[in-house]
């Protein structure tokens, strides 16, 4: 009926009744004392199912019986919620707009995951750090399209997701205490390479790497010359070349290219207000980026052709493939539009390695930081935030750093 754990050297109670799981401290490192405790837990359960022994409604069932049914402090009610209704309370509760599309379509991912490993009858309230750490070993044992499996940034991921779901009952009252996830242990994860020139990912793929680099490519100035040349060639739609365009020489996300309108590019002032949701939690915010020359000759063509919207980047009709059925004037190219449309754009000839619109991003910092810009105004201009994202992006060609060690040791 009843069981003890350790965890960091202290015994836990954990005990299964009335359909529902508990886990509770008991405060000592003593054997010795944590089993006369389990031992009249156990008794005072029989006592409860003879009905010598009620539990009073609304008191907090483990503390009656560590107590003999004394209750020393008022009763803590405890909540009967199930992962699935917890889920569904947030979403109940989450008023339209406040999270992104992109963040919502993450936590749904994370959402069927914890209910599928933890069990749609796992009652929220009932999680223990074991039962996180089994959900954590099950899933990095969990194979990917890849053929790897789950790595540990991943299941975080997963985690902190319930953790933020978890906050918010606290808030609202549907929850009590904290989430018992500090002590988890998750799989090693290997470190994100930094960002390569296509030579060098070249190399490397030849000597055995994996496909896999190409996620870490950037183009230099010259390749961004050509791609924007092909694109304006090849692209099947007129306005996959001026966001192309707008995404290499503003380090803009997808996000931003789909929220940009027309009213953030001023082309006498030469610069474009970027709609950014990332930097300041729960707010929209906007940062600007000068146009350079080369970006403000193609939004200049683009704006005296523009079909008419309020978005910077739309067509005129219905894209082929797209579910909407008619032209939405108010609406903007949704994100698998967006990604859709730069893979077909690239899917024939060598530019088919390039994984997504994030490549561009990455060329932009990565071409700024070669020409010795100062890194406080690319943070500026791409909308940095953390030393981690900077140390990934910050570096040089190898053809600089080698310039610079030889200037060093001449």
């Amino acid at each position: 009926m009843a069981g003890l754990e350790v965890r960091n050297g202290r015994y836990n109670l954990i005990l299964r009744f009335g359909g529902k799981r508990f886990v509770r401290s008991l405060k000592t490192t003593d054997e010795d004392v944590a089993l006369a405790k389990k031992l009249r837990v156990e008794e005072n359960i029989k006592l409860v199912e003879s009905g010598r022994l009620t539990i009073p409604e609304g008191s907090d069932v483990v503390t009656f019986l560590l107590s003999d049914g004394k209750l020393n402090h008022k009763p803590v009610p405890t909540s009967s919620l199930t992962i699935p209704q917890l889920f569904a309370a947030f979403w109940h509760a989450m008023p339209d707009g406040n999270l992104e599309a992109g963040t919502v379509k993450m936590i749904k991912i994370h959402q069927r995951h914890l209910e599928r490993v933890l069990g749609k009858r796992q009652v929220a309230q009932g999680l223990s750090s074991s039962d996180l750490q089994a959900y954590v070993t099950k899933r990095s044992k969990t194979k990917t399209r890849q053929g790897g499996t789950v790595g540990g940034a991943t299941i975080k991921k997963e985690i902190v997701t319930l953790n933020s779901v978890w906050k918010w009952a606290v808030s609202a009252g549907k929850l009590h205490g904290h989430l018992p996830k500090n002590d988890l242990r998750y799989p090693k994860s290997n470190e994100l390479p930094v960002f390569q020139t296509w030579d060098e990912i070249e190399r490397q793929i030849a000597s055995g790497a994996s496909d896999e680099l190409w996620d870490a490519l950037y183009l230099d100035l010259g390749q961004i010359k050509e791609l924007l040349s092909f694109v304006e060639t090849n692209a099947a739609h007129p306005f996959l070349y001026p966001m192309f365009a707008f995404a290499a020489y503003t380090g803009a996300r997808r996000s931003e290219l789909l929220r940009s309108e027309l009213s953030d590019i001023d082309l006498k002032g030469n610069v474009a207000t970027i709609r950014e949701k990332k930097r300041v939690k729960g707010r929209i915010s906007t940062r600007r980026v000068p146009i350079s020359k080369p970006l403000a000759k193609i939004l200049e063509s683009w704006i005296a052709n523009h079909p008419g919207s309020p978005f910077t980047f739309s067509h005129p009709e219905p894209i082929p493939g797209s579910t909407r059925k008619e032209r939405v004037d108010d609406q903007p190219l949704t994100a698998s539009q967006a990604s859709h449309h730069f893979e077909n754009t690239l899917k024939h000839g060598k530019w088919k390695v390039i994984k997504g619109w994030h490549c561009l991003r990455h060329s932009f910092i990565s071409n700024c930081a070669s020409k010795g810009i100062d890194q406080r105004m690319i943070d500026e201009w791409v909308g940095h935030t953390t030393e981690s994202m900077r140390r990934r992006y910050r570096h040089l060609f190898p053809s600089s750093q080698k310039q610079a060690m030889d200037t060093l040791f001449e």
